[in-house]
């Protein structure tokens, strides 16, 4: 195992520094890629894993005029290390949470509910079926008249996206749902099938089909009451990626934000050339880097999701809580095919 578990001295706090104790920090799949060496960011060894969390303040330096003991934070960046029971950081590396959301909503607040924000919001300007009170993408409706007009209103536009039982995935589900938008949500067939797809329709999810449904007649069925999608969310890649493809509207979108399958994605000359789709990609980190000098917008997307998760729209995806001194299970249980649960060490 190239992991152990290893006691340091706390190094000293700077005038600009916070001393955070970890309360809980996830393994998602980014993180085993950094471990195996196949990931872009790769920190110089030895290293701390993990790149998500959330902390508490314990102390702060005399320059440190954001944050104080009791505050609850995150990374503001992938790569801090956050598989620790203590830390002493940058206070620009740090951002704050309120500590009134629950405490594994905050420690998987960072990646997953982020990505899915970006990737419903930066692509596509989707329209609401119904328009929700507070909707969380902002909808491309004018204001309701104040006079009830009756009128037969369009279906609203739909996503389709593949490992919806993702973190990811999960997350999609329910910002889309609060911000009146259809989702049609791919899943792998497994011996638990039904089980997951009651869990996903608890989420909100509109349509659960599985890989094998994709290429089937019976998608037919579905258009019946869902529009096509405009915006497809691609993180396995391989044949997922191409079946998925085929249900796109002319002009519509394809991200990718994974490649789960390992596979390259593969795409019919057609799709280009009779329906102009679009692909692009999507790094969350990369988008950080990028808007490192626009905080009003991180601002904002974090606002977002907080106040979701306070209206009880968007929970912590599964998760399976485990000591640190446990981590070497915990690592393997994240590697397993179909575990729906991520692995959550408690710090």
């Amino acid at each position: 195992s190239l992991f152990r578990l290893k006691d340091l001295e706390v190094p000293k706090l700077g005038d600009s520094d916070v001393h955070i104790k970890m309360l809980a920090a996830p393994i998602n799949p980014a993180d085993i890629n950094v471990i195996q060496g196949t990931y872009p960011l790769l920190p110089p060894l030895p290293a701390v894993g993990g790149s998500e969390g959330v902390g508490e303040v314990l102390e702060v330096g005399r320059r440190v005029t954001a944050l104080e003991p009791g505050d609850w934070v995150i990374p503001a960046d992938a790569g801090l290390g956050t598989w620790r029971t203590r830390g002493v950081f940058p206070q620009e590396m740090l951002l704050k949470v309120p500590s009134d959301i629950p405490l594994l909503c905050a420690a998987t607040l960072s990646v997953n509910p982020c990505t899915a924000f970006r990737v419903l919001a930066d692509f596509e300007s989707l329209a609401p079926g119904t328009a929700l009170p507070g909707s969380a993408i902002p909808a491309a409706l004018p204001a309701a008249p104040a006079v009830p007009i009756r009128v037969s209103s369009p279906p609203g536009d739909s996503v389709i996206q593949n490992a919806a039982n993702s973190g990811v995935g999960q997350a999609v589900i329910q910002i889309a749902r609060a911000s009146g938008i259809k989702t049609i949500n791919v899943v792998r067939d497994r011996p638990d099938l039904p089980k997951l797809v009651e869990r996903l329709m608890a989420l909100g999810a509109d349509h659960v089909v599985t890989e094998e449904t994709l290429r089937k007649p019976e998608m037919k069925d579905i258009f019946k009451s869902t529009p096509r999608p405009r915006l497809a969310l691609n993180c396995v890649g391989g044949k997922s990626t191409t079946e998925m493809l085929r249900h796109l509207q002319p002009k519509g979108t394809m991200v990718t934000y994974g490649g789960m399958a390992k596979q390259p994605v593969m795409v019919p000359v057609s799709a280009f050339i009779f329906r102009d789709v679009r692909l692009r990609g999507f790094w969350m980190t990369q988008w950080r880097k990028d808007h490192a000098q626009d905080q009003g917008s991180v601002a904002s997307m974090m606002d977002t999701l907080c106040q979701l998760i306070r209206r009880g729209q968007l929970t912590a995806p599964a998760c399976t809580e485990i000591p640190l001194q446990d981590y070497r299970a915990a690592l393997e249980a994240s590697m397993k095919p179909f575990v729906s649960s991520k692995q959550i060490l408690l710090l």
